[in-house]
This record gives C-alpha cells, sequence and structure tokens, in this order.
C-alpha cells in the first residue's frame, strides 16, 4: 500500500478540529489579555506544480517597509470592508502582491487561524495554482517571489525553535529555513501547522 500524497493527508486532516495557532505558541509564560481585540487577516498558502512536484509560493516582504521588512511571508493582508469573506482578503491579496488571478485558483479549505502578536487573527487559505502565471511582485510591497518544495516544508524534522530578545524577554519561534531564506514567526508557525496536519 503506498503512502497517500502528502497535500490530500492535508485535506483529509483540514476539518479535524484543530485549534488556532499563535506567536505565543512557544512562550506559555505570556498571559494574553482577555476581551483583547484582533483585527482580521487573510493569507493564501498557494500550492503549484512545478515538474510534477508540488511547490508553495512565498513572498520575500520589500525591505523599505516599516513593519516585518524583509520577512518571509504568505501573500495576504488584512480584510477590507469590500471583501466579501476573508478567501476573498487572502485571493485579492495575491492578486496585488503577486499578480495571481484568482481564477487560476482553487481554494482548498482554510488551516486553522493563528494569532500574531501584532494584533491579527490570521486565516490561512489553503489553494491549489491550476497553471503557471509569470508572477508581478508588487513595487515597494514585495522584493521576490520564490517557491519552496511542498515535502521541504512538510517535513518535521527541518522546523526548529529559535529564540531572540523580545520586550525584555526572550521569545521561542519556529523556523523553516530553506537555501538562503530564513522563515520563521507566524509564516513558519502555519507551516508547522500545515506539516502536523499532513503526518502519515
Amino acid at each position: 500500500m503506498t503512502d497517500p500524497d502528502p497535500l490530500d493527508r492535508v485535506l483529509d486532516a483540514l476539518d479535524a478540529g484543530r485549534q488556532p495557532s499563535s506567536d505565543y505558541d512557544l512562550n506559555p509564560e505570556i498571559t494574553l489579555p482577555a476581551g483583547r481585540k484582533l483585527r482580521a487577516a487573510g493569507v493564501l498558502v498557494p500550492v503549484i506544480s512545478t515538474g510534477g512536484v508540488a511547490h508553495v509560493i512565498l513572498t520575500k516582504r520589500s525591505s523599505a517597509l516599516k513593519h516585518h521588512p524583509g520577512q518571509i511571508a504568505f501573500p495576504g493582508g488584512k480584510q477590507d470592508l469590500g471583501d466579501v469573506d476573508i478567501t476573498a482578503t487572502a485571493l485579492r491579496e495575491a492578486q496585488e502582491e503577486i499578480g495571481l488571478d484568482p481564477a487560476n485558483v482553487e481554494v482548498m479549505g482554510h488551516l486553522p487561524k493563528h494569532e500574531t502578536v501584532t494584533g491579527f487573527d490570521v486565516t490561512p487559505v489553503l489553494g491549489r495554482v491550476s497553471r503557471r502565471f509569470t508572477p508581478r511582485p508588487e513595487a515597494g510591497e514585495v522584493d521576490e517571489v520564490f517557491e519552496v518544495p511542498l515535502a521541504h516544508l512538510l517535513t518535521l524534522s527541518h522546523f526548529r525553535i529559535e529564540q531572540r530578545r523580545w520586550l525584555g524577554g526572550w521569545r521561542r519561534y519556529y523556523t523553516v529555513p530553506f537555501g538562503p531564506y530564513y522563515v520563521w514567526g507566524a509564516t513558519a508557525r502555519i507551516l508547522r501547522t500545515l506539516a502536523d496536519l499532513a503526518k502519515p
């Protein structure tokens, strides 16, 4: 019996009632205030086939940005009043940031929500990109668009826990490096959820 495709395992587990994740997962000593207000945001986790091999499309944020300059991220952003739902937010942002036509994306479901230290309640939208396209990085927002093999991101041993000083204490977080790209923080935490869902 062959092992099922890892993406199929993710899809099978999407409705398994997983708990939301957060940037505070690895920092249990931090107490979050009750009744805190979070802003809704959506990110697209775009999976595309390259030479018959599944890859995830990621972006490198512009180094000129005020918030999170140079970090690796999914295309996405905060929900606007004109968005009919959070899926529409993720698709709109992906079109704006990397030139991905929403009609070229088959939405497969939502991953568990993720709370960020910047006060966003992020819904990751898993989508299969139907055909190849030429990325158009949004000027001033995105420095680079690149792909990482899905198999690399689903391998639990590729994830590490690191720490740095933050607000007078140590903050621990996931990383999942790939070549010259240092993937960490919320992006790595969402990818870790994806890897956990794909476990055989």
